[in-house]
This record gives structure tokens, sequence and C-alpha cells, in this order.
């Protein structure tokens, strides 16, 4: 325990951010049901479902995403006769409370293609949802780090093509004028030409797909994405996409802070040690006379509170000699 307590002065101390990124590849085996669907997990509620990485009943599963389905009241496929009509309104409507700017008045909008909502533009009236887990999305998804890969054309069991959205160019353009932070806009190419097919909402790890990416037949009831979205329940459609996906990958970001103390011991300072192994018989043990220099072995760092209480250790790989001689910059970085 020390006895001395040297205070930091403003140019001790520095503050930095560091953003850390892994790779998540989630393969079509996973969400297509590995387990014979053991790892697929639908609840009494009908309103969406689970994927889990094992079953989801093991004490080593982990939950990786969400899928649900849904369309704005604006859309031509709702309507009474469609099955778990007003839960698909509903759905829609929550996601786009969340994520879409609001109109003048508070009311709810649909999700715009391009994310221009003032300027009218085409409207996303019919779309899927994957809201990713927190444990693989940490802090935020990585801009330009998203490639959606699905299979489409032909029928459910043959399909014919594979068709990827990417986020391509977010890392320097994307949008920010959604409630829910950043997002960046899917285009069915890397180069992000054409029309966009879908939103991808960074800090809140959702991806939002229009339905109209989908041709051919959708589910094994060979039937169009249009007829399992009103004439099968959210499951239904929820097991449609699991199988028509081949793979889904994204860079994650863990923002790591940090503060770094420099611990500074001048020549005159920090040269005896506070262990009770240094005196011998209060003698200094590592002075053979009085005249010798003074001299110790620093071991370890301590950083206190204001009324010296201690917070944090940090110790060195190898003791270090500090004596008149000489002086000391320890750098101690803490990270939160």
């Amino acid at each position: 325990m020390a006895s001395i307590f040297k205070t930091f002065s403003p140019d001790d101390k520095a503050l930095t951010t560091t953003s850390l990124h892994e790779v998540i590849p989630i393969t079509g085996t996973i969400v297509s049901g590995t387990y014979s669907d053991l790892n697929i997990k639908n609840y009494a509620h009908g309103m969406f479902q689970s994927v889990y990485d094992y079953p989801y009943l093991s004490s080593s599963a982990n939950h990786v995403f969400d899928i649900t389905v849904g369309y704005s009241s604006n859309s031509a496929l709702s309507g009474a006769s469609a099955t778990q009509n007003a839960k698909k309104i509903n759905i829609y409507n929550e996601f786009a409370k969340i994520l879409v700017q609001p109109d003048i008045t508070g009311s709810i909008q649909d999700f715009d293609t391009d994310g221009n909502i003032s300027g009218g533009g085409t409207k996303m009236r019919e779309c899927l949802f994957l809201s990713f887990s927190r444990l693989l999305t940490k802090d935020e998804i990585k801009k330009g780090s998203v490639a959606l890969t699905f299979l489409t054309g032909g029928t459910w069991a043959s399909p014919t093509d594979t068709y990827t959205v990417y986020d391509a160019g977010a890392v320097t353009d994307y949008k920010v004028n959604s409630p829910a932070g950043e997002y960046g806009l899917l285009y069915s190419n890397s180069a992000g030409t054409g029309n966009p097919v879908g939103h991808v909402y960074y800090q809140t790890g959702i991806a939002v797909l229009t339905a109209s990416i989908f041709d051919g037949n959708f589910a094994s009831t060979d039937e169009t994405i249009d007829a399992i979205l009103t004439g099968s329940e959210i499951s239904g459609a929820a097991d449609g996409l699991r199988n028509r996906t081949n793979n889904l990958q994204f860079n994650n970001t863990t923002e790591l802070n940090s503060t770094i103390y420099f611990c500074r011991a001048s020549s005159n300072e920090f040269n005896y040690s506070s262990n009770p192994t240094y005196l011998s018989g209060s003698q200094v043990v590592v002075k053979n006379t009085r005249t010798d220099t003074p001299v110790s072995y620093v071991t370890t760092v301590g950083l206190y509170s204001s009324d010296n209480v201690l917070l944090a250790v940090a110790k060195l790989s190898e003791p270090l000699k500090k004596d008149p001689t000489n002086e000391l910059t320890l750098r101690v970085r803490l990270d939160y």
C-alpha cells in the first residue's frame, strides 16, 4: 500500500476511443433449421419467430435474430380477409414508429425506399424484418459491411438464383433522419446503383427488406410471396424467408473507451518503498552504508480516488529500478 499519493494534473490524462470489429457470418444451414427446426422458436402470440444457433432449450443456445413480416394499412395486400391481417399491420406500424421519422402531426409514415420521406417517391409497404441479437451486433453494425444473400426464382425446393443485398457506399453515405439513429440503404449490387430494396439500421441492428425482392415460389406450398403474406400466418412467412436464406454477414462494432494515465515519478520521488520487508532492524536492506543512494523497485501502480481509496491496480511485467539518478513515466490504460 502506498504511503505517498501524487495527484494527476490535466496533462497526465488522455481519453481515447477505439472501435473493434468482428465478422459475423450466419449460414443458411443455421437459419433453415440445422437441428430439425429445434433451433427455431415460435410463440403463442404468433408475432415473430426466433432463430438460435443450437436447440433453443439447450443451455448453450444463443439467440441469433428474430424474423417477422408486416405490411402497411396502405398496402394493396391489407384487407379483412388476410390471415392475421391486424397483426401484420400492427407489426409494420411498430417498426415504422421506431425507425421512420413521423410527419409533422406525429403520425406514422410508411418506409420510404430511398429514405427521402419529404421527397415522396416509392414506398416499401410490404416488408420482411430481421432483428439481430445484441449479442451479435454489440454496439452497432459496421457501416459498409452488410451482405445478405437469399435464394430466389424457381420453386421452393429448386430455386434458380441468388440475390444479395449490400449497404454499398454506407461508410460515407448514410442516412440520419431516423429516430433510431443512422441507417444505410440496401442495394441489389455492391456498386450501390439502382433502386434501394431495403434499409439496415446500424444502432438498432434491424434490417428491413421489401418483399418484392422475392420472385418465384416463396414457400413449401409453392406460393408467391404475396400469397404467403396474405394467406399464411407470420410464422409461415418466417419459415419461407428462413428457407430462402443462403448467408447473412456483417461486421459488428464494439466501442472501447479508455483513459490513459501517465504516472510520473521524478528523480526525487518514490526512491523508497513502503513494503515492510524494505527495512530490517530500522535499516534499509538495500543500503550497505548510510551514504549509499536509496533505491527501490517499482512493481505496481495504484490508482486512487480523491479521498485516497484504492480503485484500480496495474502490475508491471518486471520490476523497474528507481533511484535519484533516473525518472520514470508509466503509461496505465483503464478500459471501460
